[in-house]
Formats: C-alpha cells, structure tokens, sequence
C-alpha cells in the first residue's frame, strides 16, 4: 500500500479542518500528514492500522493520531460491495499544532494537552466510557460556527488529556518525514485486509511488491515494524475477534472465515494476540 505524504492544501483550512464522512473506508493508502487528526468511528467497523499497531474498530471508536504517524481505517469487505446497505458515520477533526496560533500549547495553562499531543506520536486509543461522555459534542461539532468549532476543539482536547482511559496503539515512534512515497506497500497492505480470510503466501505478496521474497521479507519489516508472517496473523486474529463478538458462528467457522485451516493453529496465533482462549474470549465478553 502507497505511503503518502498527504497534500493537504485541498483543505478549507490548512492548519484546521472538521468533516463528516459517510463512505466505506477514510483513505485509500497508507499515509501521514503534519496535521494531527482526531476520528471519531459513530457506525461501521473494520481494522486500523496505526503506527505498526492492527487493532479492530467499532462503533464508538476514538483515536488521536500523531503529526507524520502512518495510519490507515479500512472498512471490513463487507463495506465495498456493490449492494452494500451497511451505513458509515464518522467525525474526522484535523489540526496543525498552531492552529490557534504560533506557541498556543506553551502556555503553562495548556501543559496538559501539550503532553496528550506528545503521547499521540504513538497513537492514543480512548476507552469507551470516554467516547461515549463525548459523543454528542464530536457529532454535533460538524455542524458549529468556525468560533465555536475553535472553542470547543480545545475544550475537546482539554477534556481527553484530563483522562487516563487510553492506551498508546504504537510500540515504537514510526513518523516518517520523507517526501518520496513507496508504492509497494500500499497494494500490499490493502491487498491483506481485503483478502485475508483466504490463503496468502509470501510469494503472492512479493509478486505484488514486485520484490524477491528475501527484500520483500526486509522491506516489509522496515516499514511496519512486523514481519509478514506476524501482520498477517494480527489482520485475521482481529476479524476473529469481531466475528466472535458479533455473529453466531462456531469455533471452526470463525477459525476458516478468518483465514485458517487449522483449528490448532487458530487456537495458538488467538491465544498469543489476544491473551486468551477463543472461548475465554466469548465468554468473557
């Protein structure tokens, strides 16, 4: 999949910018930007991509993404299909560190968010307790003055460096800086998450990459911080847990719809993820 370096000059307003999306998916690539970037997920779900974290989301998801954090929100493929009824609603608020004006967060009085911008180089996920107590104020956000929107995107901020409901998605600092995108892991990333609950072999993603499977084993852990084997597994054990949650499927079914044909190995790449059993899983949840 295609690391882009976003042009964001497009933007009504290049150092702030708020929107409401109602289609499948945020991005077709991989990508970074200098602003930072709060989303909001009120409907759909899918799998994120943030840093060299792969996590689901659902309803109810809010991340805070770092300036120049690789990141990606794709839908689950159930989203693309032509006779798709399944509805998206999410809260996209982008910002520049100056965009209430040059040395804003130097103010003691804002040491605070100053701190929650610096966590975001990793990527902040907020629990849901927290989104929930925010939900009205993220939608209705869209819909304000610009003096309103600049009023309570700070009062927003204020409130999300006031909890410690929140994990960092990351596990190393992955901002990117250069101006020259790489073509080959946009096709190879979007290839995955669109096809992963059927068999993909190193050889098939290295054909896509156009690379030897041995460069293409070093170029990919140079840009994910995984190795393919372990992307790939994170990708299917994280729909796993969606369909565990959501549908009414055995072991077994959820086991081949997400892209294994042993019961064992599913069992063991689930219990190294997630921490627990498939069946603790349900059970617990």
């Amino acid at each position: 999949m295609k690391l882009v370096l976003k042009n964001t000059e497009a933007f009504v307003n290049d150092k702030f910018n708020i929107s409401c999306r109602e289609e499948p998916c945020l991005d077709a690539s991989w990508h970074y930007h200098k602003q930072y970037e709060l989303i909001y997920t009120s409907k759909s779900y899918g799998i994120r991509f943030v840093g060299d974290s792969v996590a689901q989301f659902f309803p109810g998801d809010l991340v805070l993404v770092g300036a120049f954090l690789p990141h990606l929100w794709r839908n689950d493929p159930s989203y693309y299909k032509e006779d798709s009824e399944k509805n998206v609603k999410t809260v996209v608020l982008k910002f520049t560190l100056d965009f209430l004006g040059e040395g804003t967060f130097e103010n003691p009085a804002f040491s605070t968010i100053k701190n929650l911008l610096k966590e975001s180089t990793f990527g902040l996920c907020f629990g849901k307790e927290v989104s929930k107590s925010l939900h009205n104020e993220l939608i209705e956000l869209v819909d304000l003055n610009p003096a309103d929107k600049l009023i309570n995107t700070l009062s927003l901020l204020s409130k999300l460096s006031g909890t410690e409901d929140k994990v960092l998605l990351s596990s190393t600092d992955m901002r990117q800086y250069a101006t020259e995108p790489s073509l080959r892991i946009d096709a190879v990333i979007k290839y995955i998450s669109d096809n992963y609950s059927g068999p993909i072999s190193l050889d098939d993603v290295a054909g896509i990459a156009c690379m030897t499977t041995n460069s293409f084993c070093r170029f990919f852990k140079k840009m994910t911080n995984k190795s393919f084997t372990e992307f790939l597994n994170e990708v299917r054990i994280r729909n796993a847990s969606r369909l565990l949650l959501q549908e009414d499927y055995t072991m077994s079914e959820v086991c081949y719809k997400a892209g294994y044909n042993s019961i064992t190995n599913f069992y063991r790449q689930f219990k190294k993820i997630m921490g627990t059993t498939p069946k603790d899983y349900r059970q617990r949840i």
